[in-house]
């Protein structure tokens, strides 16, 4: 059968951008319904403080102002929730209040929130509001918070220790260790970072005449945050909240869960009986959305005298934050999982420690682990090729995983299915011309710059976000409707479920409406995370698809006169093989037996196990010695995702990516004062990567289909986020360690420390 025109594999362009690009988008700052209230939320200026409202009268007697709520006017509402249980590890969670009482626990904690009829009364208001604080010890470090005699975060506890996790063998680990030839040590900082997408959170609370609530917000998907919203906070059957999520401009992990402002809007709307509507600015968004990364990890590598890889061993102190978010003790712990990379590493042990500190939480971003373990072990793997003086190309072939030995269970748990791992790094080789660099450095270096080239050979576990289910249907027009609980958040899921429409029933993308965002139209979902849609959702999507295909022909059969087994689709109709007969789909359900069952179908798909993405990312830089400035000058991604649905949306996708790890490794860090106030909180002092620091990509894809996913595919979303750090980074040391010996550089990487660690490396090397 031939490939269908718009089928898998196709470089379709996205059917939605036409839409946006005419700005015809609805976002929720769109969302405007009649008699609108303005909100805002008041936030403590403390790192930690008791506080007590003076005066709340002269705040709700400005003008326009509706409410004025506290913690004490919400008391009968629960804590926002952590909902991660891990094997064998107690989770210290305390609890975290929609409204902060009595104590504030890190600068942007959230404690009052002030209606009115227009936002600058309620900005009017919410200055006007007296409040005594009482400032109290503070920690910003997950290190220091550990150390004995560190401020409290909680007083009623003893430490700052909120968990202990450890994967692997420790006693076999030791032995390896005890017998290895040599032992290779690095401490790497994943430093925090703002996820800052284009459309910042906001919510529109609305409540009817029986008390039903309808919050319409931004998300990654509508089905958790009513749940975890009714069960937990407002205490309210989830048939009595309507969740609505439409377009939304990016969510990166930190629009997965539900925040505080969504039950205060809630509240608002039910107690005025008026639509309530907050959007967050950018100082919201830098002092209350959740942050990400903020890792110190210590590891070392155990390595035999031909240097083969003996033994991991890896400590990793995650920062938490003062309060726990929705998935956030797990996230370092998948991170753990993933420790050893693509290496065949026969033992491991890891330790996992959060630790509570007085900051903003921290949760899912982009990669949620996988970026923090693929920038550690490929970091680790490029100090031990310095420390062993061989070539980290060549050291990394020799301990790879093999393709025979798939499938490979790690000495932490996890099951590849598949790949090729040197073979996509010989191709990036090539593809970089690897093999010229003697020549470019020697150029680089009659021009007066340092030049170097870094590896990154990465592996993730993703696409494992499920059940997801899909319900499709023939309208009378001929035209398909597909419901499903993911949520697109700018990757082009009404594209790529329009092409999986169309591999069965061959119908061009303006015919397929896809409809997702909203709680009382589809009935469940869990939204989009962790790489998922395309490999659980799709998978569904496609199950439905092969489904109403078959259906199609059953309806189709008697009117053609012909039997199922004789028909085909194609062109939007059911045809005999052969021959000119043929229905159209809109022909087929004005068919007297097109009964709703028989023209719609479901399906269901259940990841059993992870799919692994991976790939090989090569980054080259130059290095001004004079001012540290970094340029990157060539940048090659080659990746295995298994099957490719778009090649166009794929490679957004990675170009995406792999500029917010760009970002990480040169410019992007949440910085803390010693007071504890957030300095880099907003777009003026939080670095962000520009046109001008983005290369030209060079990409590329050398697939081997996933052998545990009924497409075939891995999962893509997140991988350019992962192989981008170590890839530039690696690049950096490499420029450093030819020039000046110098072994390591903590992201990020920004001129002034690059300056630093050349001027040090002079000092040293002039010793």
């Amino acid at each position: 059968m031939q490939p269908m025109k718009f089928g898998v594999g196709q470089p379709m362009l996205r059917k939605e951008d036409e839409s946006l690009l005419r700005g015809n988008g609805h976002y929720v700052g769109d969302h405007a319904p009649p008699g609108l209230l303005h909100a805002t939320v008041l936030r403590s200026p403390h790192a930690h403080a008791r506080f007590r409202f003076t005066d709340l009268a002269a705040a709700r007697a400005k003008p326009g102002v509706h409410l004025v709520l506290g913690g004490e006017d919400i008391a009968d509402l629960g804590p926002l929730p952590c909902m991660i249980e891990l094997p064998d590890t107690k989770i210290a969670v305390p609890p975290y209040p929609v409204l902060a009482r009595e104590v504030a626990r890190h600068v942007g904690d959230a404690i009052a929130f002030v209606v009115a009829d227009s936002i600058d009364q309620a900005r009017d208001a919410a200055e006007a509001i007296a409040i005594e604080w009482s400032p109290l010890p503070h920690v910003t470090d997950a290190a220091t918070a550990l150390a004995p005699g560190a401020p409290q975060v909680w007083s009623d506890r003893l430490g700052n220790l909120c968990f202990e996790n450890t994967i692997g063998d420790k006693t076999k680990t030791e032995q390896a260790f005890a017998s290895a030839a040599h032992i290779v040590e690095l401490t790497v900082i994943n430093q925090r970072l703002v996820a800052n997408y284009l459309d910042t959170r906001g919510v529109v609370g609305e409540c009817d005449e029986d008390g039903r609530i309808t919050l319409t917000l931004s998300s990654q998907g509508p089905h958790a945050i009513r749940d975890l919203l009714c069960n937990n906070v407002l205490r309210i059957a989830p048939e009595r909240l309507r969740v609505v999520t439409p377009d939304v401009g990016g969510g990166f992990g930190t629009k997965l869960f539900p925040y505080r402002e969504y039950a205060l809007a809630a509240v608002a709307a039910e107690r005025l009986r008026r639509p309530v509507k907050w959007i967050a600015d950018r100082s919201d968004h830098f002092l209350g959305d959740c942050q990400g990364r903020d890792n110190r990890t210590r590891a070392r590598l155990a390595v035999d005298q031909k240097g083969r890889f003996l033994a991991l061993d890896v400590d990793i102190v995650a920062d938490m934050g003062a309060y726990l978010s929705v998935y956030a003790p797990l996230i370092p712990v998948l991170g753990a999982g993933m420790a050893p990379g693509v290496y065949n590493i026969p033992v491991s042990y890891v330790r996992t420690r959060g630790v509570f500190t007085n900051t903003i939480p921290v949760d899912a971003y982009r990669g949620a682990g996988r970026p923090e373990a693929a920038y550690l072990i490929e970091r680790l793997v490029d100090a031990a090729a310095h420390d062993l003086g061989v070539a980290p190309d060549s050291l990394r072939k020799k301990n790879f995983i093999r393709p025979r030995a798939m499938p490979y269970r790690t000495a932490t748990g996890k099951l590849y299915d598949s790949g090729d791992f040197a073979g996509h790094l010989a191709r990036a080789q090539e593809a970089a011309d690897w093999a010229g660099f003697n020549k470019r450095i020697k150029q680089s270096k009659k021009a007066g710059k340092l030049r170097g080239i870094g590896l990154a050979t990465y592996i993730e576990a993703c696409g494992n976000n499920g059940p997801e289910n899909a319900n499709l249907r023939l309208e009378r027009d001929g035209t398909v409707t597909l419901l499903i609980g993911t949520q697109s958040t700018g990757q082009g899921h009404h594209t790529a479920y329009a092409q999986l429409i169309a591999d069965e029933l061959d119908v061009p993308p303006e015919q397929v409406r896809v409809v997702q965002g909203d709680t009382d139209v589809i009935a469940t979902g869990l939204g989009t995370g962790g790489s998922s849609s395309i490999p659980c959702g799709g998978a569904s999507v496609a199950g439905a698809s092969k489904k109403l295909a078959s259906n199609l022909k059953s309806l189709a059969a008697d009117a053609l006169e012909a039997s199922p087994s004789d028909l085909e689709i194609a062109g939007g109709q059911v045809r005999v093989v052969g021959t000119d007969r043929a229905m159209k789909f809109a022909d087929i359900a004005a068919l007297p037996d097109a009964t709703p069952d028989l023209t719609s179908a479901a399906d269901v798909f259940t990841p059993g196990e992870a799919t692994y993405p991976n790939g090989t990312h090569l980054a080259e830089v130059e290095v001004d010695p004079a001012t540290g400035a970094v340029e990157i000058v060539n940048y090659v991604v080659v990746d295995d995702f298994g099957v490719t649905l778009n090649p166009l949306m794929l490679a957004g996708q990675v170009h995406g990516g792999a500029v917010q790890g760009l970002g990480q490794a040169l410019m992007e860090h949440a910085v803390y004062n010693a007071d504890g106030q957030l300095v880099t909180a907003s777009l003026m002092d939080y670095a962000l990567p520009r046109a001008a620091d983005t290369p030209a990509f060079s990409f590329e894809t050398r697939n081997v289909k996933c052998a545990t996913n009924p497409l075939g595919v891995k999962g893509a979303g997140e991988a350019g986020a992962i192989g981008s750090c170590p890839a530039v980074m690696n690049a950096i040391v490499d420029a450093l360690w030819r020039a000046y010996r110098v072994r390591h550089l903590d992201m990020p990487a920004t001129a002034e420390r690059v300056w630093q660690a050349i001027e040090e490396g002079r000092r040293v090397h002039t010793l």
